[in-house]
């Protein structure tokens, strides 16, 4: 009797094709679509919609719908919207009024793609669950997929082994060109869908606007951090992150501007003039909730601390408290608080934790 896999079916190309690639692999296949988010419920008026005015999450069922059916296997669907807002929308309203930069994508993995979805896959009889990442596993261990330019193990990073264990990576082994190939050759519906972007299940979204739903702007000074000169008005702080250059509010001069910190209780959002200003660059940042998933605590690797990031040569010194400081002597530019920063040896992914604080030269940095 061949095993079942419940796999994630997002309406998206990539777990489309997942599907075909477990169904070619001989395994029962039954499909999954997770609701996580309700925007009229949560007060929401000016989100998204696509085509005939549904709502995108409604697009995407549909389209899932239409691949199941074609593919002839079932497809299931839940609803995790009160789990998502509980342990990743709060997580992220929470981070951004500290001033913080959050990825809710990481954190709706470790809660609701591998948790609350692996349970519900238990109840539908499930061996393996199976999702579209671009990711591999091998004898346990976490590796990036084929494709780096999609390589998606930044956002596992804080899936712990355990969460991992019968788990499948379709396409990891794939390139994206190869993906919608196939997804072409079955004449799927989403084999020329667009990559979805912004947070995870909540969409493409004017981000300003959106968050106005739910936490209130608080404008304030900008000012350039080497003059103490008032320079404009920001219009929240929540709005900005550390190393931005776009969108800010001010003007009378040709330099380029970059966000290099924020004062919480002075309201302040502090600015730099020059993309070779020494405020954006530390040389160590101390990092909490570690998700360690190698064999053996590695004391140099390298590290991401952005999702599109090139790998940097860092090392480890291994703190109580589950943290750890890790140091790039070398310097690097806007490491930001709330941020993941994801550990690798070679095409292993480690794991790795959230930044909790930047320093310079071993001291923290005041306006960060």
């Amino acid at each position: 009797m061949p095993k079942k896999v419940v796999i994630g079916m997002s309406g998206g190309v990539d777990s489309s094709v997942a599907a075909i690639i477990l169904q070619k692999q001989g395994y029962e296949v039954v499909g999954l679509f997770m609701r996580n988010w309700d925007s009229l419920a949560d007060g929401e008026l000016d989100g998204p919609t696509v085509n005939n005015g549904q709502c995108p999450q409604e697009a995407d069922y549909e389209d899932a719908k239409k691949v199941c059916e074609k593919l002839g296997i079932p497809l299931y669907r839940k609803d995790f919207v009160k789990e998502y807002w509980d342990y990743v929308f709060t997580y992220f309203l929470d981070e951004l009024k500290k001033g913080r930069t959050p990825n809710p994508d990481i954190m709706c993995n470790k809660y609701i793609k591998f948790d609350m979805f692996e349970r519900e896959a238990r109840k539908l009889g499930a061996d393996y669950i199976a999702t579209g990442h671009y990711a591999r596993l091998k004898d346990g261990h976490l590796l990036r997929g084929v494709d780096s330019n999609k390589d998606q193990t930044y956002f596992l990073s804080q899936v712990s082994k355990k969460q991992l264990e019968n788990v499948l990576f379709p396409v990891g082994d794939m390139i994206k060109k190869d993906v919608r190939k196939i997804a072409e050759e079955y004449d799927l519906i989403t084999a020329k869908k667009k990559d979805s972007t912004g947070i995870c299940f909540i969409g493409e979204r004017n981000f300003k606007n959106f968050l106005k739903n739910y936490l209130p702007n608080q404008p304030g000074n900008i000012v350039n951090i080497e003059t103490n000169e008032v320079v404009g008005k920001h219009i929240g702080l929540m709005n900005y992150t550390i190393g931005q250059r776009k969108g800010l509010n001010v003007g009378g001069t040709k330099d380029k501007m970059f966000v290099v910190g924020k004062d919480l209780e002075k309201n302040i959002l502090y600015i730099c003039l020059g993309e070779d200003n020494d405020y954006l660059i530390s040389t160590s940042c101390l990092v909490n909730e570690i998700n360690y998933l190698g064999d053996e605590k590695l004391t140099k690797v390298t590290a991401k601390f952005r999702y599109r990031q090139q790998d940097i040569p860092v090392e480890l010194e291994w703190l109580e408290n589950n943290e750890v400081l890790v140091k790039y002597p070398q310097g690097v530019k806007a490491v930001t608080p709330g941020q993941a920063c994801v550990f690798y040896n070679g095409e292993e992914c480690l794991g790795g934790g959230i930044i909790k604080e930047v320093r310079k030269n071993d001291k923290k940095l005041w306006y960060l």
